[in-house]
């Protein structure tokens, strides 16, 4: 048993490295197409069925970052809803899973981050899915209770008017917002962590595949003549 167990943790293990080849390949490729991506992604969201979701300053991203989970917990216990609301309400989990659950270091904070972009997009989405439940039938007072602790934490938090890169920039329920993984190697904090990551899992597997090996038999001891 010992000795089939071993052998599948290798052979998974085996699988896991040409999966994380793949990967490596594929991240390879995307980042060569990143440059020719975003200037579509800008031309095709001027003609974009979905809906517009206004921007978010830099300085605001962190009180919504705090208020995301909260946001959406409360949307979940909504019984009315309308197309507007589910369409906000799945752009933002998608968009939130795209920029790797808010995981990276620096996401929301770092300007320079390849991942700020993909923040300022699932933040500015949960805001206006926020806001739009304050007009959606139905019980508002949790609702206007939620917008006015946000509202005084962005006037007591200085840096609420901060503005970064792509404070400006507009989104759309059509075109999700991917990292930018050309720019990885050269964010030190994003780059660590991936690495740490990747790190983890190879020492997890090395140390589940070293605990399984099959143990060599001993050989039946002889018995002796004399006794």
């Amino acid at each position: 048993m010992s000795r089939c167990l071993g052998t599948v943790i290798r052979i998974a293990a085996v699988r896991i490295a040409a999966s994380c080849l793949w990967l490596v390949l594929a991240c390879g490729l995307a980042c060569g197409l990143a440059g020719e991506a975003a200037a579509h992604r800008r031309t095709a969201e001027q003609n974009s069925p979905g809906l517009r979701i206004p921007a978010l300053t830099h300085g605001q991203m962190a009180v919504m970052a705090d208020y995301r989970s909260r946001i959406v917990d409360l949307a979940a216990r909504q019984t009315r809803t309308d197309e507007t609301f589910r369409r906000l309400l799945n752009f933002v989990h998608l968009q939130y899973a795209a920029c790797v659950w808010g995981w990276l270091p620096g996401s929301v904070t770092d300007e320079t981050s390849p991942f700020n972009e993909c923040s300022h997009a699932y933040l500015s989405a949960t805001r206006a899915l926020l806001l739009h439940m304050r007009s959606m039938d139905g019980d508002r007072s949790a609702v206007g209770s939620l917008i006015d602790r946000i509202d005084r934490d962005m006037l007591e938090n200085s840096t609420a008017l901060v503005l970064c890169l792509y404070s400006d920039e507009s989104f759309n329920t059509a075109d999700l917002i991917d990292p930018h993984w050309a720019d990885v190697p050269f964010h030190g904090p994003s780059l660590g962590a991936l690495l740490a990551l990747v790190a983890g899992l190879a020492i997890g597997i090395g140390i589940l595949a070293w605990s399984t090996r099959p143990m060599p038999r001993r050989a039946p001891a002889t018995p002796n003549a004399f006794r």
